[in-house]
């Protein structure tokens, strides 16, 4: 399990900070009690391990970090966010598969390897 590459954001500079220094993040947005979000975090972790190695994720607990959701107009559960260099490639909310991150993340990530 690749659970250990997930990042626990627990402030705003934190966040920015991993933002600006890394080219590639994928945001989980969760709460400790959403099912989903938990069942999401190792899944997500896997996949970005085998197909995106460079890429970076973060988890978020809304529950604790309310001011990060609400900057980021997240405002149900579970959300996952795309940035590549500072900018949004693609959001999910709610209802998603991890095909559709995949497929989100394919070009751009592709983009940014080659460098």
């Amino acid at each position: 399990m690749h659970t250990d590459i997930i990042t626990q954001i627990d402030s705003p500079e934190m966040l920015e900070s991993l933002l600006t220094e890394h080219a590639a993040v994928l945001l989980l947005f969760g709460a400790p009690d959403c099912g989903v979000c938990q069942t999401l975090k190792p899944r997500i972790a896997e996949m970005l391990a085998q197909a995106f190695p460079q890429m970076r994720m973060a988890y978020i607990d809304c529950q604790a970090q309310g001011e990060i959701a609400a900057s980021r107009n997240v405002f149900a559960l579970p959300v996952v966010e795309c940035v590549f260099y500072g900018k949004t490639f693609g959001r999910f909310s709610k209802v998603f598969s991890l095909a559709d991150i995949r497929g989100a993340l394919a070009r751009p990530y592709g983009l940014i390897v080659t460098e």
